[in-house]
């Protein structure tokens, strides 16, 4: 059985943002992210990285309707 990514963003030229900023979340909930394949992290850590994402971009959003 292969791993084949299925995500697809609207905006392709937006792939270098969107992982820098992966980076970045991963670095706050303290993950190591290496760039490439990261099949080795745990359910608990791949969440917290989505979860530290969802959650800037909620208080991003926040921020800009104020």
């Amino acid at each position: 059985m292969s791993a084949k990514n299925n995500n697809k963003l609207n905006v392709p030229e937006a792939r270098e943002a969107m992982d820098k900023f992966k980076m970045e979340c991963a670095s706050e909930v303290g993950v190591d992210l290496k760039e490439g394949y990261n099949g080795d992290l745990t359910s608990r850590q791949a969440g917290s990285v989505g979860g530290q994402m969802v959650k800037r971009m909620i208080e991003s959003y926040e921020e800009s309707v104020k």
